[in-house]
């Protein structure tokens, strides 16, 4: 069934996408901020319970109710889960900035092109030349599509196989949510934040992620240039702060031949200061290198929508394997 839930999510999605200040975004923030709030009294010990509230208690409670739906209807737990995954999954809760990026830059309007890159990812990008806003886009809409997609996929097919429904997809989507939440919050809106708070969030959101990671990059290496993905993969992981971006985007990297990382500018850390080159000297100290390739071009744009889409057929036909050998068996 989980095979069907994601087909029919995406295929909705893409026929209608959430608009880009939806209700869900602003219900997901509404909560996480009411959960530190109330719960977060500023000593290490609140951190676990801020978080178990945040993300565990709403996972518990899709798991509880698809259980419940489906004592009475299979039919009514597959419609149940196939709307938990369209307000988690999909490729339209992040690719209208993806696009009209392209678009500007096609239109050679390199001003525009940076403007919105600065409000995708609350950056100063006035100073980036060319190459380095391509390079920056390509980053982080690989990192976004295995964020919005990969990653939310994994996890609820594994937890779909136990019974548990889109338990799964809630929990990663409320994982990376509280990063994205607290490193805002802090950075940006320069508003008082627990500091372990926001290091927990890290380091499990990291630890949720670890296979989910390995497995969207080996996706990539699979359905591009095998050998140079690998290669990069073993070579160029280390580039990034964070482990799990790293093999992510050296694997990408290699699959499409393009030149990621460097120490222009710091990747794609969630943990950056507000421009780009204050990121560098703080965060990123090992990131002094970039991968095997050629600078970035707008060509490798629409490679990079291509790698995507190849893996998440890739995907879903395993999915449509393991079902049909489960159906058989």
């Amino acid at each position: 069934m989980s095979f069907f839930a994601v087909l029919f999510a995406l295929l909705i999605e893409q026929l209608k996408p959430l608009p880009r200040d939806n209700w869900v975004h602003e219900t997901l923030r509404s909560w996480v901020a009411w959960t530190g709030r109330n719960f977060d009294a500023g000593r290490p010990h609140h951190t676990w319970v801020v978080w178990c509230v945040s993300v565990l208690a709403p996972s518990l409670a899709v798991a509880l109710l698809h259980l419940a739906i489906g004592y009475y209807s299979l039919l009514l737990a597959l419609a149940f889960d196939v709307l938990m995954l369209y307000l988690t999954l999909g490729f339209r809760q992040f690719s209208h900035y993806f696009t009209d990026i392209r678009d500007a830059l096609e239109r050679g309007d390199e001003n525009e092109a940076r403007r919105l890159l600065a409000e995708w990812r609350h950056l100063d990008a006035s100073e980036l030349p060319r190459t380095e806003v391509l390079r920056h886009v390509i980053e982080h809409a690989l990192l976004a599509a295995h964020r919005h997609v990969f990653g939310v996929f994994f996890w609820f097919v594994l937890l779909s196989a136990l019974g548990l429904g889109p338990m799964g997809a809630v929990m990663y989507r409320m994982a990376e949510f509280s990063v994205r939440y607290w490193g805002y919050r802090q950075r940006t809106l320069d508003a008082p934040a627990n500091d372990a708070l926001l290091a927990l969030s890290r380091r499990l959101f990291e630890f949720i992620d670890h296979v989910p990671a390995r497995l969207t990059a080996f996706g990539f290496a699979v359905v591009g240039n095998f050998e140079e993905a690998v290669a990069s993969w073993r070579r160029d992981g280390g580039l990034w702060q964070h482990p799990n971006e790293g093999v992510i985007l050296a694997a990408a990297a290699g699959a499409v031949g393009v030149q990621l990382g460097g120490a222009a500018a710091p990747g794609v850390t969630p943990d950056r200061s507000k421009t780009f080159a204050a990121g560098s000297e703080a965060g990123m100290a090992n990131a002094q290198g970039s991968t095997a390739g050629v600078p970035a071009q707008p060509g490798h744009l629409h490679s990079v929508v291509g790698l995507v889409w190849r893996s998440v057929i890739l995907w879903m036909l395993l999915v449509a394997l393991l079902t049909l050998a489960n159906v058989l068996g």
